[in-house]
């Protein structure tokens, strides 16, 4: 250890280990992860459509003795469909704007055209460098092929440091090394078949921890003397680990417009049934519809209930989409080895 770094002792395995999987760095339980992030929308949309329309039909059986009578005194069915159609114009508003936001990232002029493939095919020409062959076209094997690069420079590093004299910078070494090499292990085999378009790309990019695998690197080049070759290997997968952080950026803004796009899309199919149902139930529907009860509740309130809970379903679609979209961008707002987080402290 150099002499003057104001540190008594070496780091140890303890300090410097953290999780590598979103579920292991997060403070948070599994369920909730497992809900924000990996199921799928669209199933995440029907459970939020089933709460609401058992919350509503729920409230209607609990709080009113009898829906069809509260629905002939007042004029609630006409004020709730057509206070639902009024939001689903908005809505279809606002989908055609988040569109044109999307939209505008792919337009702009020859110049700005002809900028951004001039920086991809200058990153294309790094990476081709850093891995000696041609980078994948594929997002997923693009990733993999950094994946697999720092897990070969993190054992050349190994093995450079095998014969040093510090017993400490070889159990430093050990703990590095071996986080890189099982951690890429496994990434790269989430990588494998994973379809750009899916979650399954950015899920498994995320669950690659390069930022505090450079921060311990880093820290193994302060806190040591390492020979001229034993730094060249260092900065060798030091420079691998950098590499990702832009080129998972690059995917996740890939994957967050791709989204944006389906969910646009989705909407804009609920929609149009969803203002037909609006429509139906402000010019059709009154106290004397649906006549009779089943399980001891009036037709009616479950014709409403079930009305309802169609015209929110644009929104709980937006609602699925952004709580994915929100929970990754707040993941990774930083990039290099900054720790934002209590819980990977």
């Amino acid at each position: 250890m150099r002499e003057g770094d104001g540190d008594d002792h070496p780091l140890t395995g303890d300090d410097v280990e953290t999780g590598d999987t979103v579920r292991a760095r997060a403070d948070e339980s599994s369920l909730k992860l497992r809900l924000l992030l990996q199921t799928n929308r669209l199933v995440v949309t029907a459970g939020l459509a089933g709460v609401v329309f058992a919350a509503f039909a729920g409230a209607g059986a609990v709080l009113t003795a009898s829906f069809r009578t509260v629905a002939a005194n007042t004029s609630v069915l006409d004020y709730l469909f057509s206070s639902m159609l009024g939001a689903l114009i908005t809505g279809v508003t606002l989908v055609v704007t988040i569109n044109q936001l999307v939209l505008s990232q792919e337009t702009g002029p020859l110049g700005d055209q002809h900028q951004r493939m001039s920086n991809a095919m200058d990153v294309r020409k790094y990476v081709a460098d850093l891995i000696g062959g041609t980078p994948p076209a594929d997002p997923s094997s693009f990733l993999a092929a950094l994946v697999r690069q720092s897990r070969d420079r993190a054992e050349a590093f190994r093995d450079a440091v095998a014969d040093a004299t510090s017993e400490d910078l070889r159990e430093e070494t050990a703990v590095l090394t071996g986080d890189v090499i099982e951690n890429a292990a496994v990434v790269d085999a989430r990588l494998d078949g994973a379809q750009f378009g899916t979650f399954d790309v950015l899920s498994a990019a995320l669950s690659f921890n390069y930022s505090w695998k450079v921060f311990h690197a880093e820290r193994i080049d302060e806190e040591y003397d390492l020979t001229d070759d034993q730094r060249a290997v260092l900065d060798e997968l030091r420079t691998a680990l950098v590499m990702f952080a832009p080129a998972r950026e690059h995917v996740k803004t890939l994957y967050f417009q791709w989204a944006l796009v389906d969910l646009s899309r989705l909407i804009m199919y609920t929609a149009i049934p969803a203002i037909v149902v609006a429509g139906v139930g402000i010019t059709f529907v009154g106290p004397d519809s649906f006549p009779g009860a089943t399980l001891g509740v009036s037709n009616l309130l479950w014709a409403v209930s079930v009305g309802f809970t169609a015209t929110v379903v644009p929104f709980l679609l937006l609602v699925s989409y952004i709580l994915r979209i929100a929970t990754v961008a707040k993941r990774t707002l930083a990039i290099g080895p900054l720790i934002l987080r209590e819980s990977e402290r």
